[in-house]
């Protein structure tokens, strides 16, 4: 009677393993890849009412676009329906897309650190800090930094006086690491009004800007601000979280 070999899997533990790969941390079934999408297209169309419509609106002109070429080229208007089918869907997706996360960001406006989750969301052309920059302990304002060949941005959540103080703030430590002014560093405040980004743009507004720099020049200058951002945690005293830091309000009346 055959043995078999140790290094070879039984088709049990094979079979458990792909089950385990479909099953969450928590123990439940991860919901598949159409159950997402509908989950998204729900959350989607109750944040904005008008994404179903532009998603047929997609799809109806794709279908009416390829019925008229395949009629004009090929006198076969069912070839049309089929592409205009397939490139609807296509178009209708990237709607669904665009229309999440705007949602998404929507969803989180006005929390702390929502511009932060704006910057991760850039795909490439820069180094965000995961971390903020500035935090002032008594309002909980924060900053956060992202550096690249466009040079360096720091982005403040709104435009009080507390975090016009921090971008100040940061950009003279900025200044004093670089040490010259090829380098150019943006100020961008997060929100609705003159001046100021929309948190659902803050991402392609960031990946829009010109690039002065070279991809050595850019890494240069993200090595100097990781060192700047050491001996900004370094200078902090151990055991102070930042987030829940309050003032000496007896040093403050000068008792």
């Amino acid at each position: 009677m055959a043995r078999r070999s140790p290094s070879t899997p039984a088709k049990g533990s094979a079979k458990t393993t792909k089950n385990a790969a479909k099953t969450s941390t928590d123990g439940q079934k991860k919901p598949g890849r159409f159950k997402q999408i509908i989950e998204v297209f729900k959350y989607t169309q109750e944040m904005d009412r008008s994404t179903l419509p532009m998603m047929l609106l997609a799809m109806a002109a794709s279908i009416a676009v390829g019925l008229l070429v395949t009629w004009l080229v090929f006198n076969s208007p069912w070839y049309g329906v089929f592409m205009g089918l397939m490139v609807g869907l296509l178009i209708a997706m990237l709607i669904l897309a665009r229309k999440a996360e705007r949602a998404a960001f929507a969803r989180i406006k006005g929390q702390p650190g929502a511009a932060l989750a704006a910057m991760q969301s850039i795909r490439r052309g820069w180094n965000v800090e995961d971390e903020p920059v500035q935090i002032d302990p008594r309002s909980q304002k924060m900053l956060f930094r992202a550096s690249g060949r466009s040079g360096v941005a720091i982005v403040a959540e709104d435009s009080s006086a507390i975090s016009m103080r921090l971008l100040e703030k940061e950009r003279r430590a900025i200044r004093r690491v670089l040490q010259h002014d090829s380098v150019p560093v943006h100020q961008i405040v997060v929100g609705d009004g003159d001046g100021e980004v929309p948190l659902h743009k803050l991402s392609s507004y960031m990946q829009r800007m010109k690039k002065p720099l070279t991809k050595s020049e850019g890494a240069a200058v993200s090595q100097r601000l990781n060192v700047l951002h050491r001996s900004l945690r370094q200078s902090m005293p151990k055991g102070i979280d930042p987030m829940r830091a309050r003032p000496n309000r007896k040093a403050m009346r000068g008792r």
